[in-house]
């Protein structure tokens, strides 16, 4: 398995190589870096020719400037990193740092909700084959793959920013909007849980009943400007994600798995209940969550192993993914706590342009949420796109492997269809899906040009604009190397994926 990496790794390199030489080279040939000043009626317009040449060395071959730029490249390997400089003499490599945060922070949360909702309903729509849910699903996911981004973009701006911000001025559901909801859920919840006919009508009218219910007491209670938080609400969310974690991966049958589960996230907002009120969570920083998350993780674990008995690996995997799911409700429970107060510094909550609202004064959770309510927009569309790519592979995949013989031979053992289903297809469709979401990663960091481009974010792709217009390698090549990069390791870790999914392929 080591050789294997190893040559991956080195056949990588070389690829990166030999396209980075190319890439280069069409960069420093599309078109004059003097442009903009041989034309200039400026007295000193040849003084900043000469300073520009001197900056860029344009007097040299195009291949002494790469190998220059390829030397404090490999200068990164013993901390001397130097990506150089753009035109205007700033120091690409620092420039670079600012612009992979804010599209890596863009690009993986939108890929984690394309993993998770893409593949989600990719094997639910292929257990639900040619049913309604099944066909709706299937004309969204080609909907929404054939959106062109730059309008989509738009109608996100108009609606998901600039009429949302109208209406949480008042924050009040009128009762035709109520309905309409209403019956939309009442619609997509039936047909995803599937049955007879008189259990979705059963299912879509209590579905229907419940929603309007809430929503008019969302309304009573200015919910939506002031909602309701604390360990109580926490409690019964995070008890419901262990109830569902244990019927997803072990099966409600399995009692340990479930107690282990429910004590898990007992313990979870306990713990958040002792905690609310000290430093670590009233003005935390990232490095003490990051740091209370690896604890919670641990305990987790260790939950899982004094109560799984002969079974502890699986009811291991329920508790840690329990204590992941309780961390990240007690998280959301503390934001949905500071948003009155958000609003009363930003009426406002959603810009349409900017990664995080300029000379915003908050604290640290406050600032969490303006993060956040700029993150919406953009990652829903890249999201979405790539929502449409994983239902679609998951579907097919999983279609594949129901069919195949000993699917229908462990159903014929009797297994219960959550054990065929996780066990047996699940596993064995993930090898094709595994290849999409590698090479999903790299291609969003590319797709985010656009994105970056119409919301304003000072990302990879504005860097990678800016120096394409300009006729500036560095920036170009600094957009080449981290794209570059995350296909290699991305790549990589699809090719780890493969011999844990399948042992056959680690020879």
């Amino acid at each position: 398995m080591f050789l294997f990496i190893l040559r991956r790794t080195l056949a990588s390199l070389v690829v990166l190589l030999l396209s980075s030489a190319l890439m280069f080279w069409l960069t420093v040939n599309s078109g004059d870096p003097l442009a903009d000043l041989r034309g200039s009626n400026a007295d000193n317009a040849q003084q900043l020719m000469d300073s520009r040449v001197a900056t860029m060395n344009l007097d040299l071959p195009w291949y002494e400037r790469y190998w220059m730029w390829l030397d404090g490249v490999v200068g990164c390997f013993t901390g001397s990193c130097d990506f150089g400089v753009n035109r205007s003499g700033q120091d690409v490599l620092f420039l670079t740092g600012l612009a992979a945060q804010s599209t890596l922070r863009l690009v993986t949360a939108a890929t984690l909700i394309a993993i998770v909702v893409g593949v989600a309903l990719g094997i639910l729509t292929a257990i639900r084959q040619y049913s309604g849910f099944d066909y709706g699903v299937t004309f969204a996911a080609f909907l929404f793959f054939s959106l062109p981004v730059f309008w989509a973009a738009v109608l996100l701006k108009e609606f998901g920013a600039i009429r949302f911000n109208d209406w949480i001025a008042n924050g009040q559901l009128g009762p035709l909007t109520i309905i309409l909801i209403a019956l939309v859920l009442a619609f997509l919840i039936p047909s995803t849980m599937g049955g007879t006919t008189r259990r979705k009508l059963v299912t879509g009218g209590a579905t229907f009943a419940f929603v309007v219910v809430v929503l008019f007491l969302f309304n009573l209670l200015n919910w939506y400007r002031s909602p309701v938080s604390g360990p109580l609400v926490a409690l019964v969310a995070a008890c419901g994600a262990a109830v569902l974690v244990t019927a997803i991966v072990s099966g409600l049958r399995n009692r340990k798995a479930m107690y282990a589960a429910l004590t898990t996230a007992v313990v979870g907002i306990v713990a958040y209940a002792v905690l609310a009120f000290t430093p670590l969570l009233a003005d935390p920083s990232w490095l003490g969550l990051s740091g209370l998350f690896v604890v919670a993780i641990a305990v987790s674990l260790v939950i899982g192993r004094l109560w799984g008995g002969y079974n502890k690996k699986q009811v291991m995997l329920v508790t840690g993914v329990t204590g992941a799911l309780t961390s990240l409700i007690v998280v959301a429970d503390i934001l949905v706590g500071y948003w009155a107060s958000f609003l009363g510094l930003k009426s406002r909550p959603i810009s349409t342009i900017g990664a995080q609202t300029p000379n915003f004064t908050g604290d640290f959770w406050q600032r969490l949420i303006d993060y956040g309510t700029q993150l919406i927009l953009p990652t829903a569309l890249l999201a979405l796109v790539s929502i449409a790519t994983h239902s679609r592979f998951t579907r097919s995949s999983m279609l594949e492997v129901l069919n195949q013989d000993y699917v229908r031979t462990a159903r014929a053992k009797g297994l219960s269809e959550r054990e065929v289903v996780v066990k047996h297809a699940f596993r064995n469709s993930l090898i094709p899906i595994t290849t999409i979401v590698a090479f999903d990663f790299a291609a969003l960091i590319g797709g985010a040009v656009i994105t970056e481009t119409v919301f304003g974010w000072q990302g990879m792709g504005q860097l990678f604009i800016t120096g394409l217009r300009q006729v500036d390698p560095a920036p170009v090549m600094a957009f080449f190397l981290v794209t570059g990069t995350a296909v290699v390791v991305m790549n990589l870790l699809a090719d780890l994926a493969y011999a844990s999914l399948d042992p056959r392929i680690r020879r």
